[in-house]
């Protein structure tokens, strides 16, 4: 027992002397060394902290120091920037085929915010955009949030709005007729006409909430005449044709149309014809002045439009006015087109007015006729002097020797005029209409009858 005491007391020694050797005594020695060295250095900084180039030299240094990390701390913040993405549209994910939203924006504005660098990337890079869910939602109105997926992770954002409330309706569905309307017709050669539209189909069905439906006034199929291909006269067949649903008011109703669009077969005409050109003096010349001829530079010219207004259009007139006129004159006119004519072979005319001295001329026993009485009605003078006129006619010497009684008119206008007596206004025309008529008659008596 004691030999093993021995052994272990050596054993331990031996290990002490082996760490003082190589560990303790080497520290101590390095230690004593820095302590001594460390006296020589505060000797020295003692004497260079007292010369005024060193406190400068490290005023300098320190200075550079806190600009370098203000310089960084100041980049990091200015790094830090904000852009606004305007009008991003808004996804909603629902049933539509049972349901109908409203008060949902269709567009949202965004603000990144970040480094410039990180922006440019969302920018560049695809995102899953702004979005609402709605699954699970029933009919009525709800408060919900609008979501931003964006891949960056590195920025934050701002939704403009965030919240919306929305309100849920049930999907109805009703039949309605269709029309068309046809836009810029303008820009239809002016000498062609639309004459006929037949739409593929009479009807529609319209789907949304009930609530707008009913303010459905009319369903038009919207024939944009720009999308004809080199419009000439025949038939064309024009597709994907968009429908449009309105209010009473004219305003759009945002409701589902089915189908989306139509066909239709389009028939352009060009209806013409060619008419005689009657000039129509107005106003009355100066005091002793007629006209002796009044001439156009054309005699006829070629009408084009509607069918029924060619097929009705006789003549056009082309009124010049005289009024103060005491010698001969050009006039320039431009010409107006009747209603339901879309195009003339001229646009201008040259009329020339040669004035004579004035003459008169009467013309006795010119019976009255009579216009616009009503159907049931018949009517008779009241009177024998009352069936006749006396008419005196002034123009030019010259027209006057060229008219005849068969060419002057004396009528009362009965338009309005029913059952009695009434003394009603002569008045007189004639075929010649560089002259004028009035009957010495101002005004006759006459009866007026039913049937």
């Amino acid at each position: 027992m004691k030999k093993k005491d021995n052994f272990f007391v050596k054993l331990f020694r031996r290990i002490g002397i082996f760490f003082d050797k190589l560990i303790i005594s080497p520290i101590t020695r390095i230690i004593l060394k820095i302590m001594e060295l460390s006296k020589n250095w505060a000797k020295n900084l003692d004497r260079l902290s007292g010369k005024k180039s060193t406190l400068l030299i490290v005023s300098l240094l320190l200075a550079f120091i806190v600009f370098i990390y203000i310089d960084n701390e100041s980049n990091v913040m200015i790094d830090q920037y904000a852009e606004i993405l305007y009008d991003q549209p808004v996804t909603a994910v629902y049933n539509e085929e049972l349901y109908v939203v409203d008060g949902l924006p269709k567009t949202v504005d965004i603000t990144l915010i970040g480094q410039r660098r990180h922006i440019f990337l969302a920018k560049q890079s695809p995102s899953k955009g702004v979005s609402v869910d709605l699954t699970g939602l029933k009919p009525g109105t709800h408060k919900v949030s609008l979501k931003y997926t964006q891949r960056l992770k590195s920025l934050d954002y701002k939704l403009d709005p965030t919240q919306v409330n929305v309100t849920i309706y049930e999907k109805v569905s009703e039949n309605r007729p269709l029309t068309y309307d046809i836009l810029h017709l303008d820009k239809l050669d002016s000498k062609l006409y639309i004459d006929n539209v037949e739409i593929d189909r009479s009807d529609v069905i319209i789907k949304g909430a009930q609530y707008k439906l009913d303010k459905v006034a009319t369903v038009k199929a919207l024939l944009d005449v720009n999308s004809i291909p080199n419009p000439k006269a025949g038939d064309v067949t024009i597709k994907d044709i968009p429908l449009v649903a309105y209010d009473n008011d004219g305003n759009i109703l945002d409701v589902e149309i089915v189908p989306k669009t139509v066909s239709a077969n389009v028939t352009i005409t060009s209806p013409s014809k060619e008419v005689p050109i009657r000039v129509v003096p107005k106003g009355n010349l100066a005091f002793g002045k007629s006209i002796k001829s009044i001439t156009p530079n054309i005699s006829t010219i070629t009408v084009y439009g509607e069918q029924s207004a060619v097929d009705q259009l006789q003549q056009l007139d082309v009124e010049v006015d005289v009024k103060g006129l005491e010698k001969d004159k050009d006039y320039n006119i431009t010409l107006k087109k009747p209603k339901g004519i879309t195009d003339l072979s001229s646009k201008n005319i040259n009329v020339k007015v040669v004035v004579d001295n004035s003459s008169s001329k009467e013309f006795e026993n010119v019976s009255i006729t009579t216009k616009n009485l009503d159907s049931g009605y018949k009517v008779q003078a009241a009177t024998d002097s009352d069936r006749q006129v006396t008419v005196v006619v002034k123009g030019s010497e010259e027209s006057l020797n060229n008219i005849k009684d068969s060419d002057i008119t004396a009528y009362v206008d009965l338009k309005n005029y029913g059952e009695g007596t009434h003394e009603v206004e002569v008045k007189v025309t004639g075929t010649d209409l560089k002259l004028s008529y009035a009957s010495k008659t101002k005004k006759v008596k006459i009866v007026i009858t039913k049937k």
